[in-house]
């Protein structure tokens, strides 16, 4: 059995610190349904003495003031961390949202670590400052840090989604607090360890266990001048709503629907082997999933048994199994989620090809087999709605014109793939499509580029100098006309 972990302290300001509230937060696994962990439920008056520690780092303490180089000296000690202690935090994560430990350490570790890598990279080559030209004289244009940042992060992946708000906020000089699902807290204690000896000043960081009334609290704060928030569509509206009545700036990662285009001439064997790792990633429990494939009609046959067979053959169980591929979903909630999905499907008319149910042998835990659906119409519910579970559809189409439209037809743009022998014309096809990230014959999240969703999928951007530069203000400071700077200024 797996020894209970128990935390009965809160991280707040960079001090381990007695929560003011009572509630505790228990953790369970998705694989035995037991009690794996009991942490502090933060309270409102948490995040009144978050948001006051950061507010006073943000105004008179050291880290906005402090040299970027320094600041990347301990940003670095973060990431250094991840490298070590990445087979700790792989293996604390699959414990509580059941994602494979073998895909673990890559997606929910070392994944995390390139975040934190890549957000140094384009710390160092952002322009800060710079001088222009203007229509009435010389300008000097300033990005400042924003202020103090809430992120907000999902369960499906705790660390790599945390990185994402936290190393650019922080690279900026902008104090952060961090507030964790209730399903994941226990990586996020590992986190703290890592941070705390890594030399953050004191309220530069806190982090925060609670649930969506908690999180709500922490948005609505008038002492919070940033939001970044990953989830749910519904949940991204609403903290848009809440951030509006203070006109708190918010970055917003939502939902998807994405589509992989296989084109008649693309390599079956190659694409297949291409596209199924990234469908039924963390269970299916990924916004970047490919969970629509669009298939030609001349090749529906052929291809419909390959993916079939494939997805067949994934290995279901034991999230901490090396061998295991396709492990359980995080809540009975999920689970019963994608089982209503998977009886609607069937009622609208869509042919199950593999899956279905729940897997034989599995009598506990929260398991859904790896379903593939065929026949599916882009106007059912199971090709329009997020499951956010193992369940993939497959859609025939007849020309190209018709596969980018059905594409587009959706209210997410989140992410999205193209197949074919044909790089060039790979990349018209993605010049087509209308999301924030597309791959050609491959699938990738680069962290040097910017992510992000189009239509419902989000507001702002994430990574690269883009995602940098959502934790800044921009301030244009008007120069005396025959001013010039003296030899090296603002070089």
């Amino acid at each position: 059995m797996t020894e209970l972990v128990e935390h009965r302290q809160l991280f707040i300001g960079g001090e381990w610190v007695e929560p003011l509230g009572t509630e505790v937060i228990e953790v369970v696994s998705p694989h035995t349904e037991q009690v794996i962990g009991r942490v502090p439920h933060a309270s409102e008056a948490d995040v009144d003495r978050a948001v006051a520690v950061a507010r006073q780092a943000f105004d008179d303490g050291p880290w906005p003031r402090m040299p970027l180089d320094e600041r990347i000296e301990v940003i670095t000690r973060i990431k250094d961390a991840f490298a070590v202690r990445y087979e700790e935090i792989a293996r604390v994560v699959s414990s509580q949202n059941g994602t494979p430990y073998t895909s673990s350490v890559m997606v929910q570790a070392l994944a995390a670590m390139m975040v934190w890598e890549a957000a140094i990279t384009t710390a160092r080559a952002f322009p800060y400052e710079e001088r222009r030209d203007g229509a009435l004289g010389k300008l000097l244009v300033r990005r400042e840090p924003v202020g103090v940042v809430a992120a907000v992060v999902p369960w499906n992946v705790p660390q790599f989604t945390a990185a994402a708000k936290l190393a650019p906020a922080l690279l900026a000089g902008c104090p952060a607090i961090l507030k964790v699902s209730p399903e994941t807290p226990l990586d996020a204690y590992v986190l703290a360890g890592i941070v705390s000896e890594a030399g953050l000043p004191q309220g530069v960081l806190s982090i925060l266990p609670a649930d969506r009334e908690v999180s709500e609290y922490l948005v609505g704060h008038p002492g919070v001048d940033k939001v970044s928030f990953t989830g749910s569509v519904a949940a991204g509206k609403r903290v848009m709503e809440v951030a509006a009545r203070n006109l708190t700036r918010v970055t917003l990662e939502l939902g998807g629907k994405s589509a992989a285009i296989i084109l008649p001439d693309a390599d079956l064997e190659s694409t297949v082997a291409g596209i199924v790792p990234f469908a039924w990633m963390i269970n299916g429990q990924a916004c970047v999933a490919q969970t629509r494939i669009l298939v030609p009609r001349s090749r529906y046959d052929e291809i419909s048994e390959a993916f079939a067979a494939a997805a067949g053959a994934l290995k279901v169980g034991d999230p901490l199994d090396p061998a295991t591929e396709v492990g359980p979903l995080v809540a009975r909630r999920q689970q019963q989620r994608s089982l209503d999905y998977i009886r609607i499907g069937q009622e609208e008319g869509a042919k199950i090809l593999t899956g279905g149910g729940r897997p034989a042998g599995l009598d506990s835990g929260w398991y859904v087999e790896p379903t593939l659906f065929g026949d599916v119409d882009n106007s059912m519910r199971v090709a329009r709605e997020e499951i956010f579970g193992p369940v993939i559809c497959l859609l025939p189409y007849g020309d190209e014109a018709e596969a980018v439209k059905i594409a587009n037809d959706s209210e997410y743009g989140l992410s999205g793939s193209v197949w074919t022998a044909d790089v060039e014309h790979g990349i018209e096809i993605a010049r087509q499509v209308r999301t924030g990230t597309y791959s050609v014959n491959t699938f990738s999240l680069d962290m040097l580029g910017p992510f992000g969703g189009y239509k419902n999928s989000g507001v702002g951007r994430e990574f690269g100098p883009e995602g940098y530069g959502e934790y800044f203000e921009h301030k244009m400071i008007h120069l005396p006309a025959g001013y010039e700077p003296a030899a090296g200024e603002g070089e």
